[in-house]
């Protein structure tokens, strides 16, 4: 790694802030938070808060931010920790400013434009090198330095070799996958299926019941993640099994939340206005993407029966044992 590296965050919400605050620690990097929030800009500079979104939290002294995107002219690598929906249009608008080979690490979590992937999106917008980085991270732990991993999936090994000694020696444990596209997919699919577990345990507290749920969800994720062109193996990598974990287990979970009040019966469009549904979303996206490929919808049991709960005028009460009545999907014949 060069002796000072010039790193931008895009984005100084809850998990740009939190990434910031656990890298600025390295003295070696050159790092500076952009937001759009000039509230924001001067509570990080000169109170050393970022009170919007960490109140209680004293962030590093030499953790810096700043509202203007000249920034970017000189940033080796970009961060983007902004919504799903805002990333490639942000991008857009900013690529004139990027440098040449300015990797760009897409942080957020969900679908671009026309049904792509964010990644699948950037890669049509811009020239740079373009990155995944997805995990199982909540970033209230990261901001409390807790031990951290995420995945980093990158067509080229010189991606990685380059985020690696950015992390190396903090909290932020990383590993590596070549399947772009699957590490994207899993980050979609795990918010769907974390609605379905949160719906299981809003009626029964029950481990057996739910981690039969569990694996079975497991399963059929596997299953679309063939179908969509990713790697069975990235399903145990940190950005699989353990965001899936994280997400459908944990009740900070937003999409678990909105599971456990459909379950509850108080899903209303109210709610459903308020609560950020990467979940709900991707379901009909999903569902839809998988009827062009002419796939059954018996292979996808649990997602077809969330998106009639989407359709409205569905009866929870019956949803567990819909969706114990279907099989599981059968194990591919090829091994894959």
């Amino acid at each position: 790694m060069p002796k000072s590296l010039n790193i931008c965050i895009a984005g100084a919400g809850t998990i740009g802030t939190a990434l910031g605050h656990v890298l600025a620690e390295k003295e070696e990097l050159n790092l500076t938070l952009l937001s759009v929030e000039s509230g924001v800009v001067e509570d990080i500079n000169t109170n050393h808060l970022n009170s919007a979104y960490f109140p209680q939290i004293r962030l590093n002294p030499s953790l810096k931010a700043t509202g203007d995107e000249a920034v970017l002219q000189t940033a080796d690598i970009v961060f983007l920790a902004i919504p799903s929906v805002a990333v490639v249009p942000y991008v857009k608008a900013l690529k004139d400013k990027l440098k040449p080979d300015a990797v760009l690490v897409n942080l957020a979590k969900g679908f671009g434009s026309d049904n792509k992937t964010i990644v699948e999106d950037l890669m049509m917008v811009v020239s740079n090198p373009v990155c995944t980085m997805k995990g199982p991270t909540f970033a209230r732990e990261l901001i409390s330095h807790m031990p951290t991993s995420m995945t980093v999936g990158a067509d080229d090994e010189a991606i990685f070799r380059l985020l690696n000694p950015v992390f190396k020696n903090t909290t932020i444990h990383i590993d590596y996958s070549m399947d772009v596209k699957g590490v994207e997919i899993l980050s979609i699919l795990k918010n769907i299926y974390a609605i379905i577990i949160g719906i299981v345990d809003a009626h029964f507290d029950s481990p057996n019941l739910r981690f039969m749920i569990f694996t079975r969800a497991f399963n059929e994720m596997r299953h679309i993640l063939l179908k969509f062109g990713g790697k069975q193996e990235t399903m145990f990598r940190y950005c699989g099994i353990g965001d899936f974990g994280l997400t459908a287990l944990n009740d900070l979970s937003r999409n678990r939340t909105l599971g456990l009040l459909i379950g509850k019966g108080f899903f209303t469009d109210d709610i459903s206005g308020k609560v950020v549904l990467e979940g709900r979303i991707a379901a009909g996206i999903i569902r839809e993407r998988l009827k062009t490929m002419d796939i059954s919808e018996t292979e996808f049991a649990m997602l077809n029966e969330l998106n009639k709960i989407f359709a409205g005028g569905y009866d929870i009460k019956k949803f567990i044992g819909n969706i114990l009545s279907n099989d599981p999907p059968p194990v591919p014949t090829n091994g894959h």
